[in-house]
């Protein structure tokens, strides 16, 4: 599937219309060159699924945990793990923090530079593509 975002003003929709495909998937690995707007989308793809507290890219903590507001999620999960291995240095510290784990949790696992830990992603993860347009507009694939 693929989702155009021409303005900053549609990002709320592409990411209405990207939850109402997550369906059955939990593991998502973002990919994007820097600045491509992963953190910005997965930020809106949480507040679709009723995360009230602060949305921020975990690249010092290396994971962020939030709490699904189940009244407005699209998806029977309680938790939302956003991960961002950008300033991981080797496989070993997704094992530090227990990626596994997380992964086997059964809720959403969303990843940033996941080409940083592409051996540990199951085959079941599905891969999101963000690109930016010569216009500044953003094309979500996956």
């Amino acid at each position: 599937m693929t989702l155009t975002i021409p303005t900053q003003q549609e990002l709320s929709a592409a990411a209405r219309a990207f939850v109402e495909n997550i369906g059955e998937q939990r593991i998502f690995a973002f990919y994007g060159n820097m600045g491509a707007g992963k953190t910005t989308f997965i930020t809106a793809v949480c507040r679709e699924l009723g995360v009230e507290e602060p949305v921020t890219s975990p690249t010092f903590a290396i994971v962020n945990e939030y709490a699904v507001e189940a009244a407005k999620a699209h998806t029977p999960v309680s938790k939302i793990y956003h991960f961002d291995f950008y300033r991981i240095k080797r496989l070993e510290e997704a094992f530090d923090i227990g990626f596994e784990d997380y992964l086997d949790s059964g809720n959403l696992c969303f990843i940033e530079w996941p080409e940083l830990i592409e051996d540990l992603l199951p085959d079941t993860a599905v891969r999101v593509r963000i690109t930016v347009g010569g216009d500044d507009s953003r094309t979500v694939s996956w």
